[in-house]
């Protein structure tokens, strides 16, 4: 299992994909979602926690399922071994 900022730094590198296949700007997509920009900043940088309810506002603002935000893979080099 992925340590929490590995699993940051994936959920903030795919939402900042899928934002910019669809040519949305920060500001765009945190205006729509209610989030600061600066918040959102943070968000893509992997530097936040975001809440499932975040997560699910930036999906539907960005057009796509909730599941596809947290559709990734981790290496399983990095992965911890319990």
């Amino acid at each position: 299992m992925a340590d929490k900022k590995q699993l940051q730094l994936a959920v903030g590198k795919n939402i900042k994909k899928l934002r910019e296949e669809r040519k949305i700007s920060q500001q765009d997509i945190a205006a729509a979602c209610n989030i600061e920009k600066s918040n959102f900043s943070r968000l893509e940088a992997g530097n936040t926690n975001p809440t499932l309810y975040t997560l699910q506002k930036i999906a539907e603002n960005l057009d796509v399922d909730l599941c596809e935000i947290v559709n990734f893979s981790i290496p399983k080099k990095l992965k911890k071994r319990y």
